[in-house]
């Protein structure tokens, strides 16, 4: 298998794709290119809206081709949903800047709904708004209420109008692509004329005069709106879900959509990235290059080790997601880990980078001060770090304790559509979703020093929560709960790494886990010094804490891939 390295435009050919995928690819890579350096950051220093990209996305049909699931192709084979080749598309505009990812992101959120209905007449309108280059928006988002899907103030009310079910009033907070939509999914709660209340999820067109957009509640290229519908009319046609069904609908969109996050953010870091070697490795400081300074090394190292374990990570996690059913629904531990884990992780990458380049990072004419504004906003966003560790923890039980057998899955960059995402079947049950063993992965590499000593760490964990498990009033202490469910995500995220290490040397791998031991040790003294750890408990996290395997030979040739990137890749001025 090829070596993993960084995304580079230059060199960019995903020969796993089919011919129209890579066609499009490098389209969409030569686009950015061409434009240039200074454009893109000065449309992005100036709030300029995406209105360019837009033309070129609905001239090449991009979003028509990677979001058009194939029953609503229209005969076009090149249409399909594909979650390889999406996450591919979703690291690149991330690379060029989030405003362009987050177009690409709302529209993919936007459509789930859509999908996921029945509503055949509702679909057929997706796929000929989508063809004609038409972007859409996902209505959930409140202004009391954020995303809480349980609590909604857009009302519809039965309609007196000739060929109307309703009529929908309120307002919809933080809405991506809301000045443009051609199709916008419309949380609510509709009241029928029997006097019987309901969730539904409908379709609104932003060009609708009773759709009155506010504003723009944020300052840049995005337009993440508030809008008001204003007694707007829903015809039976526009109804998508209603009741319960509406409800998973939500959630399941959210499974689909938001691991576009993780992809997002790895672009995001990979373009930090080589501007900050290439910035340090040449720059001079007391007679010396920045990047003999045994510091700055290891910050390198260490940035480098985590972005690779980002992209090892969420590789992997494509093909849970494409090799889901009914019957194998890990992918559910897995979303949230790419959304609040890996988002998290690009955060340290750029903070990291950020520390050895310094006041660079805050110049107009960097990629560098962008993405450190922008990189935060992926874990903050859609639903939050505390939000997705939580429901991390609902699958803890059965991950640690309680493994059964399943096929093994396979690197899953085939060019079919994955039906499965939207058809999920109803969002709850998670307690009683299944994993595959977790510690024969790690035993698998008990040869590398470092894996072999966070397994260690890992056991422990388990011992934890047989031994000092969290008594009824921990578990309704969220601050504690949370840090348990940071040392859960890292023994997850190390299983899905290991069952990618073939793509990575024996000495990336085993540098890997030596942040992986740093970082379980952290959360363990954090667990220590919680109000409401016990004494057992405190004993424990102190017997938990390890020194990573130190080996100079193993740094060494890891700092050589790191500066292997010195000028492999600068965008064009």
């Amino acid at each position: 298998m090829a070596h993993l390295t960084l995304f580079d435009p230059a060199t960019y050919d995903p020969t796993q794709f089919d011919d129209e995928t890579r066609r499009q690819l490098r389209s969409l890579i030569d686009w950015f290119e061409d434009r240039g350096k200074a454009r893109l950051l000065a449309d992005d220093l100036e709030a300029v809206w995406t209105s360019d990209f837009l033309d070129f996305v609905a001239k090449e049909k991009l979003f028509a081709t990677f979001s058009t699931p194939a029953a609503y192709a229209d005969g076009d084979a090149d249409k399909r949903w594909d979650a390889s080749r999406n996450a591919a598309l979703s690291e690149i505009l991330g690379f060029y800047g989030l405003s362009y990812w987050y177009a690409w992101q709302v529209t993919v959120l936007g459509l789930g709904p859509i999908w996921m209905s029945e509503n055949e007449e509702a679909k057929r309108r997706a796929a000929r708004a989508l063809n004609g280059g038409s972007v859409m928006a996902f209505g959930l988002s409140e202004r009391a209420h954020g995303a809480d899907v349980y609590s909604t103030d857009m009302l519809l009310r039965p309609s007196e109008e000739e060929g109307v079910e309703f009529l929908a009033s309120g307002e919809k907070y933080y809405i991506g692509n809301g000045n443009v939509a051609g199709m916008v999914s419309v949380f609510g709660r509709r009241t029928d004329r029997d006097g019987t209340d309901a969730y539904v999820f409908f379709v609104a067109d932003s060009s609708h005069p009773r759709y009155v957009l506010r504003d723009n509640v944020i300052h840049g290229q995005m337009f993440v709106s508030t809008f008001t519908l204003e007694d707007y009319p829903v015809r039976a046609e526009d109804i998508l879900h209603t009741g319960a069904d509406a409800f998973s609908a939500a959630l399941n969109t959210v499974n689909v959509g938001k691991f576009n996050l993780c992809t997002g953010s790895i672009g995001i870091t990979e373009h930090a990235f080589y501007e900050s070697i290439t910035h340090a490795h040449n720059r001079i400081l007391y007679g010396n290059r920045v990047t003999e300074f045994p510091h700055v090394r290891a910050s390198f190292v260490d940035a480098y080790s985590r972005l690779i374990a980002m992209k090892l990570f969420s590789g992997r996690a494509v093909d849970y997601f494409r090799s889901a059913s009914l019957e194998d629904r890990r992918y559910l531990l897995f979303n949230p880990m790419t959304k609040a884990k890996v988002t998290s992780e690009g955060e340290t990458v750029v903070r990291l980078l950020h520390d050895v380049i310094a006041a660079k990072g805050y110049e107009k004419n960097t990629y560098f001060r962008e993405a450190a504004q922008m990189i935060g906003t992926l874990p903050k966003l859609e639903g939050t770090v505390h939000v997705n560790v939580a429901l991390m923890l609902k699958f803890m039980p059965a991950y640690m304790f309680a493994p059964m057998d399943y096929p093994d899955v396979v690197t899953r960059d085939d060019a079919s559509d994955d039906a499965f995402f939207f058809a999920q079947g109803p969002a709850r049950g998670a307690g009683k979703v299944r994993f595959h063993d977790w510690e024969s992965t790690y035993e698998k590499f008990s040869h590398v020093p470092n894996v072999a000593r966070f397994y260690e760490q890992a056991s422990a964990f388990k011992t934890f929560l047989t031994d000092t498990a969290p008594d009824e009033a921990q578990q309704k202490d969220l601050d504690f709960l949370l840090n348990v469910g940071h040392l859960f995500s890292l023994v997850v995220y190390g299983q899905l790494i290991l069952e990618s290490a073939e793509k990575v040397s024996t000495e990336l791998l085993d540098q890997i886990f030596d942040f992986q031991i740093r970082d379980f040790s952290g959360y363990a003294v954090a667990l220590h010094g919680k109000p409401s750890s016990t004494e057992a408990q405190q004993a424990w996290a102190l017997a938990a804490i390890r020194k990573p395997v130190a080996d100079l030979d193993r740094f060494d040739a890891v700092w050589s891939e790191v500066v292997s990137y010195d000028g492999a890749y600068e965008m064009r001025a």
